[in-house]
Formats: C-alpha cells, sequence, structure tokens
C-alpha cells in the first residue's frame, strides 16, 4: 500500500502490488465489484478479516485513490464503500487471475465462498463457444443478494440487482448454485431437497448450468 512496505522498485507491477498487494487488499476490490457496500456487509462477506484489518484496508485503498467512501440517501440511508473508476478497472485483473488461479491442483473448491466472489467467478469461467446461438436472462437470487445475468451471442454480462424479465430465476444459496455448476448436482435434486426454487423456463436453467466448467488442473511436478 501507499507509504507502507513499498518495494522501492520503478517497475509499474511492483508499483501495483505496493496498491494492493496486502492481504485482503485485492478481496475487498473483488467484493465492491457489482457496486457499493456497507463496512458490516463487507465483514460478512469476508469472514477471516478482522474489523481492524479491514478498516485499515479500506483507508489504504482510499488513500490510494481506489476506493471512495460515501452517504446513500433515503430511502435506506447509510454510509457505504464504492471504487472509484480507476479502482473499477481491476476488475479485468480480477477475473484473469482468478481464471488463471482455477487452473490450480490446490484450488479449494469446497471452502466457503461469498455471493458476490461465485457470481464474478462466472464471469471467469464463462464458454463463449459453449453459449453460441444461446440468447437468455437470467436471475440468480443468493440470500439477500440479487444479480441478473445475461448472455447473448457468446457474450456475458452481470450486474448487481434485479433488471427485466428473466427467462428462469434460481433462488438458492452459494452453496447450492457451486453445486448446480460444477459438482454435478442435479436441478430436480437441488429442487425436490428444498434448496433450489426455480421459476421460469428449466430447459434455459439446464443449459445455463453447462457454460462454466472448471479447467482442467494443470500438472504439477
Amino acid at each position: 500500500m501507499v507509504g507502507k512496505r513499498g518495494y522501492n522498485d520503478g517497475c509499474a507491477l511492483s508499483h501495483g502490488l505496493d496498491l494492493v498487494g496486502e492481504r485482503w487488499a485485492l478481496l475487498v476490490v473483488r467484493e465492491l465489484l457489482l457496486g457499493p457496500k456497507r463496512f458490516t456487509d463487507l465483514q460478512s462477506d469476508l469472514p477471516g478479516v478482522s474489523a481492524d484489518v479491514l478498516t485499515q484496508r479500506l483507508r489504504d485503498l482510499q488513500a490510494a485513490g481506489l476506493v471512495v467512501r460515501r452517504r446513500l440517501g433515503p430511502p435506506a440511508p447509510a454510509w457505504v464503500y464504492e471504487l472509484t473508476d480507476w479502482g473499477a478497472e481491476l476488475g479485468p485483473v480480477v477475473t484473469d487471475l482468478a481464471r488463471w488461479a482455477s487452473r490450480s491442483p490446490a484450488l479449494p473448491v469446497h471452502a466457503p465462498i461469498s455471493a458476490s466472489s461465485l457470481i464474478l467467478s462466472l464471469r471467469a469461467l464463462f464458454d463463449p463457444d459453449a453459449a453460441a446461438g444461446f440468447t437468455a436472462t437470467v436471475a440468480l437470487r443468493l440470500g439477500v443478494e440479487e444479480f441478473t445475468v445475461r448472455i447473448t451471442a457468446g457474450t456475458f454480462d452481470i450486474v448487481r440487482g434485479g433488471e427485466g424479465q428473466p427467462d428462469v430465476t434460481f433462488l438458492t444459496d452459494t452453496e447450492t448454485l457451486t453445486g448446480l455448476l460444477h459438482e454435478g448436482l442435479s436441478l430436480g435434486k437441488a429442487h425436490r431437497s428444498g434448496r433450489l426454487e426455480l421459476t421460469g423456463d428449466w430447459a434455459v436453467a439446464e443449459r445455463f448450468r453447462t457454460l462454466f466448467p472448471l479447467p482442467t488442473p494443470v500438472a504439477v511436478t
């Protein structure tokens, strides 16, 4: 971070690590990529970070010009943190790093994951070839969080919140959605167990869950 344990190296990559290389910093950025969050939201989505450390990381990111704190107006006034335009440019960096790390044989696929992190992983894993000829709007409701996914002609876009009329809506949790996408859990089994409520076109839901394959892990010798 700026003013803390710098590398004293003229390389821009080194300076980038000065800005976002401290533990938890890039994960805070990840959590803000889909929109502003309150401090308590960040604490909930990053359960391994202490309040003191989270406070310091937010201060560091603000000092670096990557995050700002502002007050939301009515009807739900609250202080939130959000990325600046420059901070939001880290989006492709986060996606590319996640895509690269998804090939690790040590990827902790069964570890807890926040809703934002899971949704952003879809961006990293999206297979445009598998989506050829497929157009759909999919609503994902994970607890109190809602996201809208649009897939058109092999392109993928996602926003926080509900927008428009979806072709299908998933009402579930992160663990179940992970199982549906990556662990062979069927829609029918998840629905019968009460872990999934699905409204809309089931055929769209079946196609959707095939578009985010985990890559083959690299061979480490």
